[in-house]
């Protein structure tokens, strides 16, 4: 038994890739439906100054929608990931507008599910951010789902480690024209 278990914790830490990061910066813990985890978003995305890298499984919040393209305007460099299942049997999904309206936006056909929730702000800056958890860009994460959502600053290490994540799979994705 004792042999089974050292095995196992061997080939869960060789190989998995990860190396321990400082910890560093605040943290906010939001959960839903209780805290506004939406308007959260909202507002962090009003305060990029650069850019803005998105990795989203599903994204039907007009809120969030709008602030991405609020935050286009006033000249931020946004790119979205998102499933290419979900952009294409999502009615109401809103990536294809965003597409249409210039944001650049690469599809992920890799993996059975690109269930990624994550939003860089400012990624290659001194102050840059990240925002992850369970939140899908929806309505329901907000109103009808238990959720959680995390946004975590001043960590550089940690917001370079998921910006070289968004890059790679940024790099096996398929760019969507604006005409999808």
């Amino acid at each position: 038994m004792r042999r089974l278990l050292a095995t196992l914790l061997l080939c869960l830490t060789v190989g998995a890739g990860a190396t321990p990061l400082p910890a560093t910066g605040t943290v906010e813990a939001l959960f839903t439906p209780w805290d506004d985890a939406e308007g959260a978003i909202v507002r962090a995305l009003g305060e990029a100054k650069k850019t803005i890298h998105v990795q989203a499984y599903l994204l039907t919040s007009r809120s969030i929608a709008r602030a991405l393209q609020d935050a286009q305007a006033r000249g931020v460099a946004v790119e979205i990931l998102a499933d290419r299942e979900m952009v294409n049997k999502g009615e109401s999904s809103l990536i294809p507008r965003l597409a249409a309206e210039g944001i650049p936006v690469w599809l992920e056909t890799r993996y059975a599910v690109a269930h990624n929730k994550v939003l860089l702000i400012d990624a290659a800056t001194a102050h840059g951010f990240v925002i992850t958890g369970s939140y899908n860009f929806t309505w329901s994460a907000q109103a009808r789902n238990a959720e959680n959502l995390l946004i975590l600053r001043d960590n550089p290490a940690l917001v370079r480690r998921y910006l070289d994540n968004w890059q790679r799979h940024r790099d096996e994705a398929e760019k969507m024209s604006r005409a999808n």
